[in-house]
């Protein structure tokens, strides 16, 4: 059966047709990023706030609703709104910043991701938008009365939506073309009253002819349409000329994208149309404000309905490249829009095991749809940024060591609103469920960050962009192989050249690790955030109030995770290279030492282990020489079990010259192998297990995991032990006192600022490394051994099942519970209950750790959309693939529909 989706992608990775020249590569929220400070002190939401966004042109990008670029963002389309009632037209999303929350940062709108196919052939966004005053001043004014310890208050919360007196404005996409366009709105008036509605489709070039000396400045005109019709042609020096047709015959409006000087900084305006007209135009009815000559660098259609209850106003509109060669609205503009929407069914019926039911199915393509809404361009040259913030030798308040940045890409977002910026490590994650659906857009992203424009001379990865020169961990290795083992399951042979490339420069990132974050030279590391500020006693990134440093569990047990993965890519690339044999080797003895130095022989007090916990911890290292272990049971403790890695035996036949030379040094240094678990062992089918734990010390750990009083929640591993509930750790320094307690949603403390504070919700990204953890130790063990799950339920489970029952916990957060609700929706009866709310899902940024409802960022489906490969994994491998075929097992999930009944043990 032919699979129209995949033959697109085909077609742009084999003959370069640029399918993905246009998407959804707009931010949803542009103000307020580092990008936009121009300020001395760094304070970016208080330069740029959502009050100047309508009249302020933006330096480095575009945000707007529902919108699209092409893949420069030179030209954009979105969405703007009016109501008759708000006081400023609605073209981009509103929230409060990181100071006005009480959480944090945190986006007051609604707002769904409901489709998308790879190559944005087919999409499809919804906005729920309130016919009454949207009500800004009252979201700013309570959250600010709230404190840290209430629930923020949210847009339901007012009021607005009483009554159901809001429209479902949706707005979709279809290509007929790389560059032709058929984009429909459809607003329904859920309310019982007739309502009037302002719908604003928006053309608009972004502004670079003010920054760039000597630029062309484009152009948007209206020029002759058919009867009935409105046509404004766009022209670009890059793009070329362009045509946007309206099925309507709204008047046309243009302005520039200009600032409004006047408004913001009481100076006069070098021109008399800026970006604001249009809300002058609508809201105030200021016709003065447009430009009478119908010519500008943006142009906006201004069509009014009025919608009856329960209707659904509808307009057609169509962007495309050259000049008219057809009738834009035809009959077959409504055959190729249901077309691309049967194209995009089979898509993702083709991907879906057959065993998921019509809930999983509903789960599975949103999770994957926001993974796919999430792309944004993402332009950043911090040479000029720091010239134009007054030169090198002027104050620059942050990335100052980063002027060899330039970054002018289309990135996997974490969120488009509230992480609007892409984050390395989330990237990573972004990765695998990207592979589900394009393995070449997944693998792009990944070699991007590599790049000579975004790796540091040092070969330090890019953080974000509040400091590009924070420590996040090393996962690039393992998002690597995931990308090249699933790749090479659906092709053959697999991407050497990709693999290659990706090494060479991981080994610069393997070396600053080394020489930056192990400063006494002892395979222990250091790292500070980690991406796991919110777990520890102090702040990691900051000098510590006891002096002396910090010795991480988890930065250590990264390294160790990043060895591993370096030593598993050097041993695929020596199948075509054998020089790389050398490199497996040098990777295996850094495993090795690194390992070793966890627990070194003998019973210590200044080494992480704990044996009479069972657990480890991070060891705080004093001025004097002196150690104390900081027991906090956390994620910061698990992470040493994800630090797992099998070698089929089969690979060591082909590689003797790893063999040998690790026989060797075993052979020499005997001790380093005491503590962990042995690599010389055979395990199932001769393999060997490279792993911080043994055996003993992984049924130690796995019992505290397991324990549904500790880690284990109904909804996947919680980040700190729930029994830090009724037990928190306390640390004194003098008069001072440091407490860490289990606090399942946000967190009480404000060591670390805004909404970065967590004290035991559950995360996506670590539980799958665990559940990649706990199958790795399965082609090991096998099925022989089996533990309690959970701890002293007398039931025992493989660690095959271990891991699939993780992922179904992970799974319910957002399938329908016996009772037909949502856990990650919590008690907002709303979307629980309300048919037209209730099957748009949002995949937050973390999880209560106790009931499961959604905390954070509400669109970061970026690395939660790890769900969908969970997912789909253990509806489609069996524990015996898994346990026969190893890891290839594990990517061959990517060619299957469904798995075979497993033999189950008691």
């Amino acid at each position: 059966m032919s699979n129209a989706e995949r033959e697109r992608l085909a077609e742009a990775a084999a003959n370069g047709i640029p399918w993905r020249k246009w998407g959804p590569y707009l931010s949803e929220r542009q103000w307020g990023t580092v990008r936009e400070d121009y300020s001395r002190t760094g304070d970016a939401w208080t330069y740029f706030p959502h009050d100047q966004a309508r009249s302020r042109a933006y330096r480095w990008g575009e945000d707007g609703l529902g919108g699209i670029s092409d893949d420069g963002q030179r030209l954009c389309f979105a969405l703007a709104l009016w109501n008759g009632k708000d006081p400023i037209l609605k073209e981009r999303l509103f929230g409060l910043d990181n100071s006005e929350g009480n959480h944090g940062e945190d986006v007051k709108e609604y707002y769904f991701y409901l489709d998308s196919t790879p190559t944005h052939s087919y999409m499809r966004y919804l906005y729920k938008y309130p016919q009454e005053a949207y009500p800004y001043a009252k979201l700013v004014q309570v959250n600010a009365r709230r404190s840290r310890l209430e629930m923020e208050y949210e847009l339901l919360d007012t009021g607005v939506f009483e009554g159901d007196r809001y429209f479902d404005v949706v707005v979709e996409y279809a290509k007929a073309s790389p560059e032709d366009i058929l984009i429909r709105i459809s607003a329904t008036n859920r309310g019982s009253d007739p309502a009037e509605l302002h719908l604003l489709p928006t053309l608009w070039f972004r502004n670079t002819w003010a920054f760039e000396e000597g630029a062309t400045r484009p152009s948007l005109e209206e020029v002759e349409g058919a009867r009935g019709r409105r046509t404004v042609r766009a022209t670009h020096p890059e793009l070329g000329a362009l045509e946007f047709h309206v099925d309507s015959e709204a008047p046309l409006l243009f302005t520039e994208n200009e600032t409004n000087q006047r408004r913001l900084f009481g100076a006069e305006n070098p021109a008399p149309f800026v970006k604001d007209a249009f809300h002058e135009y609508v809201v105030h009815g200021r016709r003065e404000a447009v430009n009478p000559a119908r010519k500008g660098t943006k142009a906006a259609a201004h069509h009014v309905v009025t919608v009856a209850p329960g209707a659904t106003g509808t307009l057609r509109l169509r962007l495309r490249a050259g000049a008219a060669r057809s009738t834009p609205f035809g009959r077959g503009y409504d055959d190729l829009m249901r077309e691309r929407a049967a194209e995009a069914d089979a898509f993702y019926d083709a991907l879906m095991p057959d065993s998921f039911d019509a809930d999983r199915r509903l789960v599975f393509r949103q999770a994957l749809a926001g993974m796919l809404w999430s792309k944004q361009f993402y332009h950043f040259d911090l040479e000029r940024w720091i010239t134009e913030h007054g030169g090198e030798g002027g104050r620059i308040p942050r990335n100052g060591q980063w002027p060899h940045m330039v970054n002018a890409d289309v990135i996997s977002m974490p969120d488009k609103w509230e992480y609007p910026w892409y984050a390395a490590w989330d990237l990573a994650f972004h990765a695998l469920p990207l592979a589900l659906v394009d393995e070449h857009f997944a693998k792009e992203q990944l070699d991007l960050m590599l790049r000579e424009r975004y790796l540091h001379p040092n070969g330090q990865i890019p953080a974000y962009e509040w400091n590009f020169g924070d420590v996040n961990p090393p996962v690039h290795a393992w998002a690597t192989l995931f990308a090249f083992q699933l790749d090479r399951a659906r092709g053959g042979k697999g991407d050497y050249d990709f693999l290659n490339r990706v090494f060479q420069k991981l080994l610069l990132n393997f070396t600053w690790w080394v020489n930056r974050k192990d400063p006494t030279g002892r395979n222990v590391f250091e790292g500070g955030f980690l991406g796991l500020d919110n777990i520890g006693v102090f702040d990691r990134s900051s000098p510590l109030p006891t002096g002396g440093f910090l010795e991480q569990a988890d930065g250590t047990a990264w390294m160790a995770f990043f060895s591993q993965c370096m030593l598993t890519i050097a041993l695929e690339l020596a199948k075509e290279d054998p020089a790389h044999a050398a490199m497996a080797y040098k990777f295996f003895e850094h495993f090795i030492r690194i390992a070793s130095a966890m627990d070194r022989m003998g019973d210590r007090h200044d080494e992480m282990w704990d044996e009479e916990d069972g657990f480890f911890y991070d060891l705080l290292r004093m001025p004097d020489g002196s150690a104390t272990r900081l027991r906090v049971r956390s994620m910061v403790g698990l992470l040493p079990l994800c630090a797992a890695s099998v070698i089929e035996e089969d690979v060591l036949e082909k590689v003797p010259e790893l063999r040998a030379k690790a026989r060797w040094f075993l052979e020499k240094r005997p001790e380093l192998v005491r503590n962990i678990a042995l690599p010389q062992t055979p395990g199932a089918k001769g393999r060997r297990l490279l792993a911080i734990l043994d055996e003993r010390k992984l049924r130690r750990v796995l019992a505290r995991m397991l324990d549904e009083n500790e880690f284990l929640s109904p909804y996947g591993i919680r980040a700190l032990s729930l029994h830090h509930r009724d037990h928190p750790y306390v640390f004194r320094v003098g008069a001072q006192e440091y407490r860490v307690g289990y606090q399942p949603a946000e967190s009480e403390t404000g060591m670390f600022g805004g909404n970065s504070n967590w004290r035991g919700p559950i995360w996506m990204p670590v539980n799958a490394l665990i559940v990649r953890a706990l199958l790795q130790y399965y082609t090991y063990y096998g099925d022989a051994f089996t533990v309690e799950c959970p701890t002293r339920s007398g039931r025992k489970m493989t660690l095959y099942q271990v891991a699939e029952e993780i992922s179904r916990r992970l799974g319910a957060i957002f399938l329908r519970d016996a009772d037909g609700k949502r856990p990650v929706y919590g008690g907002e009866r709303k979307f629980q209950e309300d048919p037209h709310w209730r099957d748009h899902v949002l995949f937050y940024e973390y999880f209560h750790g106790d009931n499961g409802a959604g905390l954070g960022a509400s669109h970061q489906t970026g690395w939660t959309g790890v769900v969908a490969v969970l997912m789909h994994l253990f509806a489609t491998v069996p524990a015996e693939d898994v346990l026969e075929g190893g890891r290839g097992a594990v990517f061959d999930a990517g060619r299957r529909r469904a798995k075979r009944p497993a033999a189950r043990k008691a």
